[in-house]
């Protein structure tokens, strides 16, 4: 049986109670400097310090920065990837003007990716660029696109949901 499929036998009265899950907390990156990267999210997207150590909070979410020491039993610090990869491990941020945030990094110097993805009429714009650590950073106009849970999709799967991608280098 398709781990989707509801077994023929169960009722609704077996289904698990929902996760008291309510949104994304934070997210946590390790840095070569701590500084650097809090300076970057302040300037960038506009996170502010809190009353923790290496914290940051804006958007109803936080940034956890940690100092990428010299202990033996810490990561090594990740090679910078040699180009933006849109399709790679990032952390999105919602927005409202996307002009004003391609302005505003083409301004402060920044490479970035700038994309466009189409779900028929509807046009999504995306820009993607490095911390000073090498993460992946992308702004959307992600709202644009409904989310639609596959069970409502009248049984779509994952294949027909991959949208078209354009994508352009700036910087």
């Amino acid at each position: 049986m398709d781990f989707h499929e509801k077994d023929a036998h169960s009722s609704d009265e077996h289904e698990p109670a929902p996760l008291p899950l309510v949104r994304l907390n934070h997210v946590s990156f390790q840095c070569e400097s701590v500084e650097a990267s809090v300076g970057f999210y302040q300037r960038t997207l506009g996170f502010e310090l809190v009353k923790r150590p290496a914290w940051l909070h804006k958007y109803g979410m936080g940034i956890h920065l940690l100092q990428r020491g010299s202990d033996s039993s810490a990561p090594a610090a990740a090679a910078r990837p040699p180009a933006i990869n849109p399709k790679g491990n990032h952390i999105s941020f919602q927005c409202t003007d996307m002009g004003l945030m391609k302005a505003r990094l083409g301004d402060m110097g920044l490479e970035f990716v700038a994309a466009r993805v189409r779900d028929g009429e509807t046009v999504v714009e995306q820009l993607f660029f490095h911390d000073p650590d090498g993460n992946v950073i992308e702004v959307c106009d992600c709202e644009k696109l409904p989310v639609i849970p596959l069970d409502d999709a009248g049984g779509a799967g994952l294949p027909s949901l991959l949208l078209p991608v354009e994508t352009n280098v700036h910087g």
